[in-house]
């Protein structure tokens, strides 16, 4: 889907077509740069105060001053969709070290930041989340800190390349024997017996905004969810696969390198969190989502 035309540039609302940034910015530079991405559904945000505190952790970390408290962030966001008029799609934003007069690695003392946000028409609930994608295994080569959500995804893209190149749709990342996460998302198994397992929080993995959605439906669901490791053979005996993220929101994964998990298609216990994250979030999951309801 195109990018809507007005963006947030420093401050200002402009045309995406007019929207400059100096080769010098240290995004462009060294990847030295925060990113989030936030759903948005019936022209309300999805979890936006949960994206907002993850970026303020990311910018501690990298050393970026942040330019806004959580108020000023929540004002760009919502202004963004209004001069979009953005029923349903996401919001990019993108926080940098900022451009000045040298190729430096260290740069200055403290970095004046750029800010750039987009907004992206697009339907949230559609044909992956309803025939599920297929996925392969490849080795995680990304950086250490992947609980910081840093524009450093070149692993990331070249693992989207490898898995469209055998056929699949995304990579399941395998680190010293363990699944760590999806190329871009959160990695869960379903057991045979019904356990739901996910990856424990780390360095290893992003803290995902979706993942604590789908943790705090578990009253809801009666699930059982264990947060540890899991491997390759683990995921060859699942009774069920899916992937969490803003973008996708849940998506299940019917195939993993070519073989079919379970039987090949979206399980009970994955169509039951979708129906429960999308009434969560105010859809009419009736007229959204009805292939949720049919093994409710």
């Amino acid at each position: 889907m195109p990018v809507c035309p007005v963006v947030h540039l420093n401050g200002s609302f402009l045309p995406l077509t007019e929207a400059r940034i100096s080769p010098l910015d240290r995004g462009f530079l060294f990847a030295h740069a925060a990113y989030e991405v936030t759903a948005v559904y019936g022209g309300r945000f999805v979890d936006l105060a949960g994206h907002i505190a993850r970026l303020t952790r990311t910018l501690d970390g990298i050393a970026i001053p942040n330019p806004h408290d959580p108020a000023g962030w929540e004002a760009l966001h919502r202004e963004l969709i209004v001069r979009n008029d953005l029923a349903e799609g996401l919001v990019y934003l993108e926080v940098t070290g900022g451009a000045y007069d040298a190729r430096d690695f260290a740069g200055p003392d403290t970095f004046t930041p750029t800010v750039f946000a987009y907004a992206d028409a697009r339907p949230l609930i559609g044909a992956a989340a309803r025939d599920g994608i297929k996925a392969v295994f490849i080795n995680d080569t990304r950086w250490k800190r992947r609980d910081m959500k840093t524009t450093q995804l070149l692993s990331q893209a070249l693992a989207y390349r490898t898995a469209k190149a055998q056929g699949a749709d995304t990579a399941l990342m395998v680190e010293d024997g363990f699944v760590t996460e999806a190329a871009s998302a959160n990695a869960w198994i379903v057991t045979p017996a019904g356990e739901i397992i996910t990856r424990d929080l780390s360095p290893a993995i992003l803290p995902g905004i979706t993942r604590v959605g789908v943790m705090a439906l578990r009253g809801k669901g009666a699930f059982t969810i264990t947060e540890r490791a899991f491997t390759p053979d683990e995921v060859a005996g699942a009774a069920e696969v899916f992937t969490t993220s803003a973008g996708a929101m849940i998506a299940p994964v019917t195939h993993v390198d070519g073989r079919p998990v379970g039987q090949g298609l979206p399980g009970p216990v994955t169509r039951t969190l979708q129906r429960l994250y999308y009434e969560a979030m105010g859809a009419d999951v009736a007229t959204a989502a009805p292939w949720t309801l049919e093994r409710a």
